[in-house]
């Protein structure tokens, strides 16, 4: 069963939110080394119930909600179709990630935008 495993943060002003959940909450968060600024946001140790994160600019982003989640799915593709078969729709083609796999952007009937990723290391 696909699950949650991950979510964006979308702010005008990623610095300062890297700062603010830094100092409130104790998260690690250190910088993307990847073709776009992105914060990685881990919100715990493995062992702990829970899910890792992300901030990044908002006009970097395809929700206008703040907030994103991302799902993990067996096929980017397989999950497109059941998408429109659904009468949700991509908001964002499927897109290669570096090192980690493949993703998409989707939104269901009623607008709500979420990811869905294929992970692939070899991607």
């Amino acid at each position: 069963m696909p699950r949650v495993i991950h979510f964006e943060l979308a702010t005008d002003d990623p610095e300062q939110t890297v700062e603010f959940y830094r100092n409130v909450f104790g998260w690690r968060i250190e910088k993307w080394d990847g073709p776009r600024d992105y914060w990685l946001l881990t919100t715990g140790p493995e062992s702990e119930p829970g899910i890792n994160g992300a901030i990044l600019r908002k006009e970097d982003t395809v929700s206008n909600a703040g907030v994103c989640p991302t799902i993990n799915v067996a096929s980017v593709d397989a999950f497109i179709e059941a998408v429109a078969a659904h009468g949700g729709k991509v908001v964002m083609p499927r897109t290669t990630v570096p090192g980690i796999g493949h993703l998409a952007y989707c939104a269901d009937p009623g607008g709500i935008v979420f990811g869905i990723m294929e992970q692939d290391e070899s991607a």
